[in-house]
């Protein structure tokens, strides 16, 4: 018998509903602790019930558990745990990882299976794009760096956009109290709400990011962003000793 979540056979009817109307062709399992028996069963399931479909699992950020999740059938793993701008998780439980370092061991546990990942939060500039798809990532997820635009909901009225939109985790008060009513008593919030100011049109925005990640290609010689990885090496960066006894 396979153990699964307590709402997973709601959930499973959704999917069948949403199939039956349009037929995607991915789906995707989120869950904010990917380490659990039940969630590998259920990616077990799924991917049974459906193999033809591309099945997204995650998050995690360890190799064992990336190599846990595909070998019981996701094609693509989700990575990163506390690392987005409105996550508190790691102030709120202690728990996290580096997302770079967590990039560079989940993408190296997922090629060796033919897998693939998901860098999942963590990038405030275009350079941390470029070093994410460096250290292995073969896609990546940004909340932050696209949020407060023009594009985003939040707008006042139809013809004038607002000054300020309102970002936040979806494990954050405001979420819990939008999605589920509230936040349960025996859990305590792990994301945050901020205010920010209006950034424009996306388009400069995408831009930008393109730009960013083409020149890094150039400065390591990588014509493809499938390059990138074997012409990038990381050093670690500490503080000089002459600033420390400055």
């Amino acid at each position: 018998m396979i153990y699964i979540v307590p709402t997973f056979g709601v959930d499973l009817k959704n999917i069948h509903e949403i199939l039956s109307v349009f037929p995607a062709t991915m789906i995707c399992l989120d869950v904010a602790n990917g380490y659990t028996e039940a969630f590998v069963n259920v990616v077990q399931t799924v991917k049974t019930m459906y193999p033809n479909k591309i099945l997204i699992a995650g998050n995690v950020v360890t190799s064992e558990m990336v190599e846990q999740l595909i070998v019981s059938g996701a094609d693509i793993v989700k990575c990163g745990i506390g690392s987005g701008s409105v996550c508190t998780t790691r102030k709120q439980t202690g728990v996290g990882y580096p997302q770079l370092s967590a990039v560079i061991e989940c993408a190296d546990a997922a090629h060796g299976l033919n897998g693939r990942i998901i860098s999942d939060g963590g990038c405030t500039c275009p350079g941390d794009f470029a070093k994410a798809f460096g250290g292995g990532a073969d896609f990546v997820m940004s909340g932050g760096f696209f949020a407060a635009h023009d594009e985003c909901n939040g707008s006042s009225s139809d013809d004038e956009p607002c000054s300020k939109y309102s970002f936040y985790g979806m494990s954050s008060e405001e979420a819990m109290n939008k999605y589920s009513g509230c936040v349960s008593s025996y859990r305590s919030s792990e994301g945050k709400c901020v205010s920010l100011a209006s950034k424009g049109p996306v388009e400069g925005t995408i831009i930008d990011l393109l730009g960013g990640i083409r020149s890094a290609c150039t400065y390591t010689g990588s014509k493809t962003l499938k390059e990138l990885p074997k012409r990038t090496t990381f050093i670690r960066v500490t503080q000089q000793l002459n600033d420390v006894y400055k």
